[in-house]
């Protein structure tokens, strides 16, 4: 029998914590050169370990280059590895932001001047942690990241080792009722944004609407829309890659207002999905290594495998 394809929260996290604080202390320790050279064999075991990875980045990475293989796979989970060191830095406050090029901000901070806050539209690109390190920079963006996942708290914890006078906070989010919903419209009517990545499925419900996406057709939530519809805020595309010796955050207006009419929501979340995976998808044609979702992402997922 062929085993449906399991929900991403379903992979686990067990070794994370472990994991991303090793990468930091071998940095701290020995710098990044040496850093980049330790890496090498522990991606090339973590590869040969993994083979629904392999098959996973492998599947993603010939929707935009059909000759990929094992040279482009190993490359392609090497710069994720990086990455996550990065993400560190960035929380930290110890990533150079002399490296940081930012596209679209004037439009976030214009907003964030009249008082109100809005909806952030993520994907798992880049270092999007620069984005949450930037506003720290910013006194009049304070960013709320909304996560799938039981493991905010832990994060959390994390974040305030790192720096305790962050200014993110993670809200774990696997269902929104109301009362969840009257605590996001207050944050939203205090100035305050919410980030929320529209590139995974939800742990629970079936809020998705399917959308055709780099030559297939993928499952993508609605949830971003809807909570911005619901708050009536504006909606922005927030996205991180790699570009030089450094990154570029790029920040776009998606929708001064998500407007659902009662008679056609559904067509109205689904127009607001498609607008994000187009735009999603012109930035992986340029940074095609810069995507981090190692899971059978167009097929059909197991919901009922979450964790």
């Amino acid at each position: 029998m062929t085993s449906k394809p399991r929900h991403w929260a379903a992979m686990g996290e067990n070794t994370f914590v472990a994991g991303i604080w090793l990468l930091f202390a071998v940095h701290r320790l020995l710098g990044r050169a040496v850093f980049r050279v330790l890496l090498w064999p522990i991606v090339l075991v973590y590869w040969l370990a993994q083979p629904g990875l392999r098959a996973h980045s492998l599947g993603y990475l010939r929707r935009l280059q059909p000759a990929a293989g094992w040279r482009q796979g190993l490359a392609h989970v090497r710069l994720f590895a990086e990455t996550m060191l990065d993400k560190l830095l960035a929380i930290a406050g110890r990533y150079p932001f002399s490296r940081v090029q930012s596209r679209g901000t004037g439009a976030v901070h214009a907003h964030a001047a009249t008082g109100q806050g809005a909806v952030l539209v993520t994907a798992h690109t880049g270092c999007l942690e620069l984005c949450h390190a930037l506003a720290e920079t910013h006194p009049d963006l304070k960013v709320n990241v909304l996560v799938h996942t039981k493991h905010a708290e832990s994060f959390n914890r994390i974040l305030t080792r790192l720096n305790p006078n962050r200014g993110v906070e993670l809200i774990e989010v696997s269902d929104l009722d109301m009362g969840l919903t009257l605590k996001l419209a207050e944050r939203v009517a205090a100035g305050e944004f919410l980030a929320i990545a529209g590139d995974r499925v939800p742990v629970r419900g079936s809020k998705t609407a399917r959308i055709p996406f780099l030559g297939g057709e993928a499952d993508f939530p609605v949830g971003p829309y809807l909570i911005a519809g619901l708050l009536g805020c504006p909606l922005f595309l927030m996205l991180c890659l790699h570009e030089g010796r450094g990154y570029a955050l790029e920040f776009e207006l998606l929708a001064d207002k998500v407007a659902l009419p009662r008679r056609a929501r559904e067509a109205a979340l689904a127009e607001h999905a498609r607008r994000f995976a187009d735009a999603l998808a012109a930035r992986l044609r340029r940074s095609p290594y810069d995507w981090f979702n190692f899971y059978a992402f167009w097929d059909r997922p197991d919901v009922t495998h979450h964790v």
